[in-house]
């Protein structure tokens, strides 16, 4: 009896995805309770930095100063973050080290607890993809180590952000501006639900806000969204091109990145101090809310908000550049909104979803943490408003070493 060669080679294939799916499902309720455990205590250190903020912002340099030790010692390639992620995936590095897991957490923990302005979910993409890739030696097949840092990528932004839908998107177009990676689609939907459910069964708390608005889309209303992308779309690129241009900046300026940081975070202290005291300090939630539920939110608070998170990251503190993104659209949109006779919190949570994927250069993944956050029933305004933010240099990312498709 002959063998169906081809049927054979299915049977490979199916064999391989069960596998990994298997391992997804793993890496998903790790990934879950590491995003749980640091976003916990990273709510907790600042809940108390903005109890005692004048005692701390002074030793933001030393705690800048702090962090270089430990990476200059003990970090070795850890010290390339998200870029190691986008090297791994591209073959220019092998391994993900395991040390960057508690080196990323902790040094992201010291970067909140004395002021710096800065995310988080940087770490929970770079601790999902380097406990992701560590199965990926056991699974002998091509690409295996691409499809687990992919996996991760989702597993660590679902689980911080239990948005599952817009981490799986997210991490299947990060890598490549312009290509959607889906051979991996099942497995990392199966870690990217998991992560979230188990962060969110620990006790982490996600934010939702649902919008309810009551307008038919005309040729008016359609001009308005389109505006507003195109506004959103320019100040989330020009918060990723500033973000480059600082950090070589400040790199070709100081040489040593002990003098680096602590003169940037000496002037961070008195920055972040004189303006609002610590208004823009860590992950400025507050100001998340305001925009949100008719609180105060003030013309130029968008844009302090991304000078001082590109200060506090190129200098080389830790954390992550979304969230930046998110307070930074979202106070945009409440200050443009009445110009536009629209609602503010539906403007703002327009301005939450584009200004991240422009400055990430992605497509689906806004138009989903829309959804995911604000309600399905604006998908097709978050689709509009995204399209428009897209067209505006998509090139330029908030990741340096992420490629794009010739």
């Amino acid at each position: 009896m002959g063998i169906n060669i081809k049927s054979f080679l299915d049977l490979k294939k199916n064999s391989h995805l069960l596998l990994i799916s298997g391992a997804a499902i793993l890496v998903g309720l790790l990934v879950g309770i590491v995003d749980m455990i640091f976003g916990i205590v990273l709510n907790t250190l600042t809940a108390f930095r903005e109890t005692h903020f004048l005692y701390l912002i002074p030793f933001l340099f030393l705690a800048g100063l702090l962090i270089v030790f430990i990476y200059d010692h003990f970090g070795g390639k850890s010290i390339k973050g998200m870029s190691l992620v986008f090297d791994v995936a591209d073959e220019r590095e092998v391994t993900i080290p395991k040390r960057l897991v508690p080196l990323a957490i902790f040094s992201t923990w010291l970067t909140h607890l004395f002021g710096g302005s800065a995310g988080r979910e940087g770490v929970a993409i770079q601790v999902g993809a380097a406990l992701s890739h560590a199965f990926s030696p056991v699974f002998k097949f091509e690409e295996s180590s691409r499809s687990f840092l992919i996996i991760g990528i989702a597993a660590g932004f679902a689980g911080l952000f239990q948005t599952p839908m817009a981490a799986i998107l997210f991490a299947l177009e990060v890598l490549v501006i312009g290509r959607l990676e889906l051979s991996t689609l099942l497995p990392t939907s199966l870690a990217a639900y998991t992560a979230s459910y188990t962060s969110q069964l620990l006790g982490l708390k996600n934010f939702t806000h649902l919008i309810k608005v009551h307008m038919t889309l005309n040729p008016v209303l359609f001009v308005k969204f389109a505006l507003l992308g195109i506004i959103f779309g320019l100040v989330g690129t020009s918060f990723a091109y500033l973000l480059r241009k600082t950090k070589l900046s400040l790199i070709l300026r100081f040489k040593r990145p002990y003098q680096r940081i602590m003169i940037v975070g000496l002037l961070l202290s008195v920055l972040l101090t004189a303006a609002g005291m610590g208004r823009y300090s860590g992950l400025s939630t507050d100001l998340v809310t305001a925009s949100f539920a008719k609180g105060t939110v003030y013309p130029f608070d968008w844009l302090f908000k991304l000078i001082l998170t590109v200060l506090t990251l190129s200098a080389g503190y830790q954390g992550g550049e979304v969230m930046p993104m998110f307070t930074i659209g979202a106070t945009l949109g409440a200050v443009l909104a009445p110009l536009f006779h629209l609602p503010i919190a539906f403007v703002a949570a327009l301005g939450y979803a584009s200004v991240f994927g422009s400055g990430t250069s992605t497509f689906l993944a806004p138009i989903f943490i829309g959804g995911e956050i604000f309600g399905f029933e604006n998908i097709p305004y978050f689709f509009i408003v995204v399209c428009f933010a897209s067209i505006v240099k998509k090139q330029i990312s908030v990741y340096g070493a992420q490629k794009v498709t010739a």
